[in-house]
């Protein structure tokens, strides 16, 4: 095998890289898809929506969790973390949500028309 000078690699650089170079440089980073142009209100309500729900599916599975190990059907404290986790993560994101809409709705409401 050939000798390669590690300083004539240090520059190499593949267009998948530099594209993604762009990509990040050029837009800032949005929740919504990005190939779609009209975030309608609707699509928003329903993506909330579904985030509610699915908090609600990580408090239910951490209770049941809960349930087992307390009546003792699962010795398993790592799956009882892991649920609790889960279900810590996702009300604290969807409560930090909900007090950036109702910021943003105090601010309408106290705009002046």
């Amino acid at each position: 095998m050939a000798d390669i000078a590690i300083e004539s690699l240090r520059n190499v650089r593949s267009l998948s890289i530099r594209d993604a170079e762009k990509a990040y440089n050029a837009s800032p980073y949005s929740v919504f898809d990005p190939d779609v142009s009209d975030n309608t209100f609707e699509e928003i309500f329903t993506k909330a929506v579904d985030n509610i729900n699915t908090t609600n599916a990580y408090l239910s599975d951490a209770e049941n969790e809960e349930i087992r190990w307390a009546l003792g059907q699962t010795t398993n404290t790592h799956d009882l973390s892991i649920a609790l986790q889960k279900a810590q993560t996702a009300l604290q994101y969807t409560v930090a949500i909900r007090d950036r809409v109702m910021q943003a709705y105090n601010q309408l409401m106290q705009m002046q028309v």
